[in-house]
């Protein structure tokens, strides 16, 4: 089985100031604003080429609480808090051309395959039970494009770039095994953290304001 990596997520408490803080940390304007109503969440996008893009996601005061957890956690009171002072990465998502078979074929570890809709792009993602992003964000969630073509088809090139990513964990043989089991064991570089310590995410960019980093 093998999967790509398809985006990026960035939580924040306030779609609106969490978009101007993005602009300005790197330099770029965000695409308009998109709604999913099974979550109750909206976002904004960004480019970082041809085939990847960095989200920003926050809870929509205005819409209905879903019937289940929100995705990536945001219903929680750790989320909630980490990123109530600014936007911080909340996990990632890999495409795959068949998400049913790859879900079936990993005994359904990445969660329950979803429908979604926003706008005219439609597509299916894997959600864990909880909400929660899977080994605190490192492992990716899985998505199929089904209608619309790609997002990156529609979002202005800013010469935004991802770089690299890496990640700490108690256990790095436990999240490299999963990754290894959607081909993208090489899209984190994974180092060992004490145990019980707890779990970090860094992705590393190249931007109009020179190179950043965003942190889980």
């Amino acid at each position: 089985m093998s999967a790509t990596l398809d985006h990026l997520v960035l939580g924040t408490s306030d779609l609106d100031r969490g978009s101007a803080w993005l602009e300005r940390f790197f330099g770029v304007s965000l695409s308009a604003v998109g709604e999913h109503s099974t979550m109750g969440t909206h976002n904004r996008l960004l480019s970082l080429g041809p085939d990847c893009y960095l989200e920003l996601i926050a809870i929509n005061p205005t819409a209905p609480k879903p019937a289940q957890p929100r995705w990536f956690g945001l219903d929680t009171i750790d989320v909630q808090e980490k990123i109530a002072a600014r936007p911080r990465l909340l996990g990632w998502v890999a495409r795959t051309d068949d998400i049913i078979e790859t879900t079936n074929a990993t005994g359904e570890t990445f969660g329950r395959v979803l429908s979604m809709q926003r706008g005219d792009f439609a597509w299916r993602i894997s959600v864990p039970e909880d909400g929660y992003a899977l080994e605190g964000g490192l492992i990716p969630n899985l998505i199929q494009w089904d209608q619309g073509g790609h997002p990156c088809s529609r979002l202005q090139d800013q010469q935004c770039r991802l770089t690299w990513m890496e990640a700490a964990h108690p256990n790095p043989a436990k999240a490299g095994y999963l990754l290894d089991q959607i081909g993208l064991r090489d899209k984190l570089t994974l180092t060992a953290t004490p145990p019980y310590s707890g779990m970090t995410m860094c992705a590393y960019f190249s931007t109009p304001r020179g190179d950043k980093t965003l942190m889980a």
